[in-house]
């Protein structure tokens, strides 16, 4: 077993926890990233990206991720190749253990975990994802205009959802497995006032259904099959696009009974701050955005943790500052 030191650990490999990164490299923090399991976080699950600034044409997510990753590295980070399995917060330096022994302790942590889309968990959503099947209206709806496309769920995040596709797309079909929705009422009311929307009531999803991977051509979705929750009736849909809106899981299982957390499990922070309730802890992107999730929120916030986590070291505390 193996024990370091660091100034400033970063706790993920997304664009939160690689623009953290390159702020505290630039600031000679001397920065370490333990990447955990899935380094790139969502993007790399992402085909074309066209709502991140800086580039004229449409980029593909894990070349993003693989950018953000070298830049990180030629400023000064050191990237760990590791999990961390265990983090104590009860007392400074901070004591962080991975997977492969080594034992580490900190000064300042910074949260950038991330969270995960719900899905359906069935094979053929898993066989087009990324190719029809989507998690993120606000990421790929653009590439349904004047299409047909389907949102599941029943909740505030598949009202909002389907009412920002109807703006794109040619029709939008809501499927929810019960016979009312779980959002907030004006929501609701809102997305039934939609000339283009209908919804399907006490409906799931049992099948995604297209045309697989054919050399040049990647998979593509023509359709689903649909299961009446109450009667086990099968009918088949044509569709042009899947968004499954079910919730998000923030990966916050280490911090459970550690950290204060907001509903559902995302991590709290002071209000226009990375802070958490630990002093000297600070979390960013969507382990603790619940209402965005965009991979330049997430970069946003891990420029905001870095800022915060050199003024913490260097003793300064925070205060508003001033409109120019």
């Amino acid at each position: 077993m193996s024990a370091r030191h660091t100034e400033v650990l970063i706790i993920g490999s997304g664009p939160a926890g690689y623009t953290a990164a390159v702020y505290a490299a630039r600031a000679m923090l001397k920065p370490v990233l333990i990447a955990g399991m899935e380094q790139g976080g969502q993007l790399m699950i992402t085909t074309d990206v066209e709502n991140y600034p800086g580039f004229a044409d449409p980029i593909q997510g894990p070349w993003l991720m693989e950018q953000m990753l070298q830049q990180a590295v030629h400023v000064g980070t050191e990237i760990v190749n590791d999990l961390v399995t265990e983090v104590e917060m009860n007392h400074r330096p901070f004591t962080i253990r991975t997977d492969s022994g080594t034992v580490w302790t900190a000064d300042t942590i910074i949260i950038a975990t991330g969270a995960k889309a719900k899905w359906l968990g069935i094979e053929s959503e898993q066989q087009f994802q990324g190719f029809g099947v989507s998690a993120c209206a606000t990421c790929d709806g653009f590439f349904y205009r004047n299409k047909d496309v389907i949102v599941v769920g029943g909740g505030n995040s598949a009202v909002e959802e389907a009412l920002y596709l109807s703006n794109i797309a040619k029709t939008v079909t809501v499927v929810h497995r019960r016979d009312s929705f779980r959002s907030e009422k004006i929501l609701s009311e809102r997305l039934f006032q939609r000339p283009n929307v209908k919804v399907m009531w006490n409906t799931e999803i049992a099948e995604v259904t297209g045309k697989p991977a054919r050399a040049p051509l990647p998979p593509s979705v023509e359709g689903v099959r649909l299961r009446d929750t109450r009667t086990g009736t099968i009918s088949d849909q044509p569709i042009d696009g899947v968004f499954v809106a079910i919730g998000h899981a923030p990966a916050t299982e280490l911090f459970r009974d550690k950290l204060k957390m907001k509903n559902g499990g995302y991590l709290w922070t002071a209000p226009d701050s990375t802070m958490t309730d630990v002093p000297g802890v600070f979390a960013a992107g969507d382990v603790t955005d619940d209402t965005f999730r965009q991979a330049i929120t997430a970069a946003g916030m891990g420029c905001m943790a870095a800022l915060e986590a050199e003024r913490y070291l260097a003793g300064i505390q925070p205060v508003a500052i001033a409109a120019e």
